[in-house]
């Protein structure tokens, strides 16, 4: 990874910043977005301590599609290409909440913003033989059988857990959507399952449920380093330089549930995100 330029969101925390020491130690040249300032300096600190190239940090709200635009913006004006997109932030709610745009948060942050990111950044992708994006998904795809259409804002009833897992299931369906337009070319563009959960998942919760969020959570995720591990396979490895449109765990393919593979409903869900958004992938 010697000079690669790299991308990555939600690295303060968790598998995030796991991926990008490591990233910074392979000597990744590192673009941090994140949302507070401090955190991504000290993180850009600790980088240059492990012996890593200077990393950038950027600010970006994910739960404000103003500011994910304002930091598509700066990357497209530095006009560097980019090796590799990682969607790695996430967000767990345990009540209703809406974006500044007055989306559902959880869907808004973990897909709306990542879809728009990635929409932006994509020329930048093309311009680099052989780049990649990386979308962290879930296994907690499984809590859900779907993307729930009649209901895509929960504003019928909100429920934690299959808000969590409908907007891991739009992850990997957006994956699926996006290899579909970009078969044959640049950017490869695959999504895993971690295997690991931040400690800070779920923490910007009140009460009792911002301690019992890992817990519950528990058998889905092991610890930060060994969830770090297949994001860096997919960033890094040759021999998945070809692949894409793939669900990845323990640095293995593996079969998703039929509805993480509906490419009708990836399409669906690829037109109600434009809609939503106003953001139109050039493809």
């Amino acid at each position: 990874m010697q000079d690669k330029q790299v991308v990555i969101t939600g690295p303060t925390a968790g598998i995030g910043r796991e991926t990008a020491l490591e990233l910074g130690r392979r000597g990744a040249r590192l673009t941090l977005l994140c949302r507070a300032q401090h955190k991504g300096e000290a993180l850009a600190a600790e980088v240059a301590s492990l012996g890593g190239p200077p990393a950038q940090v950027v600010v970006m709200d994910m739960a404000s599609l103003a500011s994910v635009r304002a930091a598509g913006q700066v990357l497209l004006d530095r006009g560097e290409p980019i090796d590799v997109l990682i969607n790695n932030a996430g967000l767990i709610n345990t009540e209703r909440r809406e974006s500044a745009d007055g989306f559902e948060e959880t869907l808004a942050v973990n897909h709306f913003a990542p879809f728009v990111l990635t929409g932006m950044l994509l020329s930048l992708l093309q311009a680099q033989p052989g780049s990649r994006i990386v979308n962290v998904a879930s296994d907690a795809h499984k809590f859900v059988r779907g993307m729930g259409f009649d209901d895509m804002q929960a504003e019928q009833g909100f429920r934690t857990f299959r808000e969590y897992g409908r907007s891991k299931l739009a992850n990997m369906l957006f994956t699926l959507g996006l290899a579909k337009r970009l078969e044959g070319g640049s950017p490869t563009v695959n999504c895993l399952h971690p295997g690991a959960v931040s400690t800070s998942l779920g923490s910007q919760n009140d009460g009792l449920l911002s301690g019992l969020l890992p817990l519950l959570l528990k058998p889905f995720f092991k610890s930060p380093e060994q969830g770090a591990q297949t994001t860096l396979f997919l960033a890094c490895d040759p021999s998945v330089a070809g692949v894409s449109g793939q669900y990845f765990a323990k640095s293995r393919p593996v079969k998703p549930k039929p509805w993480a593979q509906d490419a009708e409903a990836a399409e669906r869900l690829w037109r109600y995100t434009e809609e939503c958004t106003g953001f139109v992938y050039s493809l």
